[in-house]
Protein backbone atom coordinates (compact mmCIF):
# COMPACT_ATOMS: atom_id res chain seq x y z
CA UNK A 1 0.00 0.00 0.00
CA UNK A 2 1.24 3.27 -1.20
CA UNK A 3 0.62 5.95 1.66
CA UNK A 4 1.05 10.11 1.32
CA UNK A 5 3.66 12.27 3.62
CA UNK A 6 0.51 12.78 5.78
CA UNK A 7 -0.69 9.35 5.49
CA UNK A 8 2.88 7.97 6.66
CA UNK A 9 3.21 10.16 9.46
CA UNK A 10 -0.27 8.46 11.45
CA UNK A 11 -0.11 4.93 9.30
CA UNK A 12 2.25 2.69 11.26
CA UNK A 13 3.55 -0.32 9.04
CA UNK A 14 0.74 -3.19 8.92
CA UNK A 15 1.70 -6.34 11.54
CA UNK A 16 4.58 -8.16 10.33
CA UNK A 17 5.30 -5.59 7.47
CA UNK A 18 8.60 -4.51 8.52
CA UNK A 19 10.00 -8.21 9.93
CA UNK A 20 8.98 -9.25 6.12
CA UNK A 21 11.01 -6.27 4.74
CA UNK A 22 13.98 -7.72 2.96
CA UNK A 23 16.74 -5.49 3.71
CA UNK A 24 19.25 -4.52 1.09
CA UNK A 25 23.34 -5.20 1.51
CA UNK A 26 23.04 -1.37 1.71
CA UNK A 27 24.52 0.92 4.46
CA UNK A 28 23.92 5.18 4.52
CA UNK A 29 26.85 6.65 7.04
CA UNK A 30 26.19 10.40 7.66
CA UNK A 31 29.63 11.68 8.31
CA UNK A 32 28.61 14.63 10.95
CA UNK A 33 25.38 15.76 8.88
CA UNK A 34 23.81 18.45 11.26
CA UNK A 35 21.15 19.03 9.82
CA UNK A 36 17.38 17.68 10.73
CA UNK A 37 16.20 17.91 7.76
CA UNK A 38 18.75 16.25 6.01
CA UNK A 39 18.80 13.37 8.74
CA UNK A 40 15.33 13.21 8.34
CA UNK A 41 15.27 12.84 4.77
CA UNK A 42 18.24 10.25 4.91
CA UNK A 43 15.85 7.87 6.91
CA UNK A 44 13.33 8.13 4.25
CA UNK A 45 15.65 7.54 1.83
CA UNK A 46 17.37 4.65 3.58
CA UNK A 47 13.42 3.01 3.76
CA UNK A 48 12.70 3.64 0.60
CA UNK A 49 15.89 1.71 -0.54
CA UNK A 50 15.05 -0.78 2.32
CA UNK A 51 18.71 -0.02 3.05
CA UNK A 52 20.05 -2.48 6.03
CA UNK A 53 20.85 0.33 8.16
CA UNK A 54 21.58 3.94 8.56
CA UNK A 55 24.77 5.14 10.75
CA UNK A 56 24.57 8.46 11.99
CA UNK A 57 28.06 10.12 13.18
CA UNK A 58 29.32 12.74 15.05
CA UNK A 59 27.45 15.62 15.76
CA UNK A 60 24.55 14.33 13.73
CA UNK A 61 21.38 14.60 16.46
CA UNK A 62 19.48 10.51 16.70
CA UNK A 63 16.17 9.79 17.15
CA UNK A 64 13.88 10.42 18.91
CA UNK A 65 13.84 14.02 17.43
CA UNK A 66 10.37 15.91 16.83
CA UNK A 67 12.86 17.81 14.23
CA UNK A 68 13.90 14.45 12.82
CA UNK A 69 10.50 13.30 13.04
CA UNK A 70 8.97 15.83 11.00
CA UNK A 71 11.49 15.14 8.21
CA UNK A 72 11.51 11.11 8.20
CA UNK A 73 7.68 11.19 8.26
CA UNK A 74 7.68 7.56 11.14
CA UNK A 75 10.70 5.96 9.13
CA UNK A 76 13.35 6.88 12.21
CA UNK A 77 11.05 4.18 13.63
CA UNK A 78 11.12 1.74 10.70
CA UNK A 79 14.92 1.79 10.00
CA UNK A 80 17.61 0.49 12.04
CA UNK A 81 20.03 2.40 13.03
CA UNK A 82 23.15 3.07 15.34
CA UNK A 83 25.31 6.00 16.18
CA UNK A 84 29.18 6.55 16.02
CA UNK A 85 31.31 9.43 17.27
CA UNK A 86 32.84 9.50 14.16
CA UNK A 87 32.28 8.29 11.21
CA UNK A 88 36.05 6.83 10.79
CA UNK A 89 35.01 4.47 13.62
CA UNK A 90 31.95 3.22 12.07
CA UNK A 91 33.33 2.50 9.36
CA UNK A 92 36.35 0.18 11.01
CA UNK A 93 33.48 -1.46 12.98
CA UNK A 94 31.56 -2.25 9.74
CA UNK A 95 35.04 -3.07 8.25
CA UNK A 96 35.41 -5.93 11.26
CA UNK A 97 31.45 -6.93 10.78
CA UNK A 98 30.73 -7.06 7.38
CA UNK A 99 32.73 -9.30 5.12
CA UNK A 100 33.90 -8.03 2.01
CA UNK A 101 32.36 -4.75 2.40
CA UNK A 102 33.00 -2.11 -0.16
CA UNK A 103 32.92 1.94 1.44
CA UNK A 104 32.46 4.26 -1.41
CA UNK A 105 32.15 8.24 -0.35
CA UNK A 106 30.26 10.56 -2.34
CA UNK A 107 32.69 13.60 -2.82
CA UNK A 108 34.27 16.00 -5.11
CA UNK A 109 37.66 15.06 -4.65
CA UNK A 110 40.66 14.77 -6.90
CA UNK A 111 41.00 10.85 -6.41
CA UNK A 112 37.00 10.46 -7.18
CA UNK A 113 36.02 8.34 -10.09
CA UNK A 114 32.04 8.20 -11.98
CA UNK A 115 28.91 6.77 -10.11
CA UNK A 116 29.08 4.16 -13.03
CA UNK A 117 32.31 2.46 -11.20
CA UNK A 118 30.87 2.70 -8.06
CA UNK A 119 27.79 0.80 -9.35
CA UNK A 120 30.18 -1.85 -10.27
CA UNK A 121 30.97 -2.25 -7.16
CA UNK A 122 27.04 -3.43 -6.07
CA UNK A 123 26.19 -5.68 -8.71
CA UNK A 124 29.37 -7.49 -7.76
CA UNK A 125 27.70 -8.61 -5.37
CA UNK A 126 29.46 -6.56 -2.50
CA UNK A 127 27.50 -5.24 0.96
CA UNK A 128 28.37 -1.48 0.70
CA UNK A 129 28.49 1.59 2.67
CA UNK A 130 27.55 5.18 1.22
CA UNK A 131 29.11 7.73 3.12
CA UNK A 132 27.74 11.64 2.49
CA UNK A 133 29.48 14.15 4.42
CA UNK A 134 28.41 17.57 6.55
CA UNK A 135 26.21 19.99 4.72
CA UNK A 136 29.18 22.82 4.30
CA UNK A 137 32.46 20.39 4.78
CA UNK A 138 31.69 17.35 3.23
CA UNK A 139 33.00 13.84 4.01
CA UNK A 140 36.16 13.86 6.06
CA UNK A 141 39.76 13.49 5.09
CA UNK A 142 40.15 10.42 7.27
CA UNK A 143 37.39 8.49 5.65
CA UNK A 144 38.03 9.70 2.27
CA UNK A 145 41.56 8.21 2.98
CA UNK A 146 40.21 4.93 4.15
CA UNK A 147 37.29 4.62 1.08
CA UNK A 148 37.78 2.05 -1.13
CA UNK A 149 36.61 4.13 -3.86
CA UNK A 150 35.70 8.14 -3.99
CA UNK A 151 32.17 8.53 -6.71
CA UNK A 152 31.77 12.31 -7.73
CA UNK A 153 28.36 13.05 -9.09
CA UNK A 154 28.68 14.75 -12.19
CA UNK A 155 27.90 18.75 -12.21
CA UNK A 156 27.41 20.46 -15.62
CA UNK A 157 26.56 23.67 -14.21
CA UNK A 158 27.69 26.64 -12.68
CA UNK A 159 26.69 25.32 -9.13
CA UNK A 160 28.85 22.61 -8.01
CA UNK A 161 27.11 21.16 -5.01
CA UNK A 162 23.50 19.34 -4.33
CA UNK A 163 21.83 18.89 -0.86
CA UNK A 164 23.25 16.06 0.74
CA UNK A 165 19.88 14.21 0.88
CA UNK A 166 19.91 14.78 -3.11
CA UNK A 167 23.53 13.73 -3.44
CA UNK A 168 22.33 10.40 -1.34
CA UNK A 169 19.80 9.78 -3.49
CA UNK A 170 21.49 10.04 -6.55
CA UNK A 171 24.18 7.60 -5.09
CA UNK A 172 22.31 5.27 -3.92
CA UNK A 173 19.66 4.82 -6.89
CA UNK A 174 23.02 4.85 -9.28
CA UNK A 175 24.73 2.59 -7.53
CA UNK A 176 22.42 -0.09 -6.59
CA UNK A 177 20.36 -0.11 -9.69
CA UNK A 178 17.21 -2.73 -10.11
CA UNK A 179 18.49 -6.14 -10.99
Amino acid sequence: MKLNAKQLRVTPPAEGELERTERRPIRLVLDNVLDTYNIGGLFRLAEAVAAAELILCGGSETPPSSRIHKAAVGTEKWVPWRYFPSAEEAVKQLRTEIAGLKVIAIEQDSRAEKLEEAAKLARAGNPIAIVVGHETDGVSKEVLDMADMIAEIPMWGVNKSLNVIVSAAIAVYGIQKSD
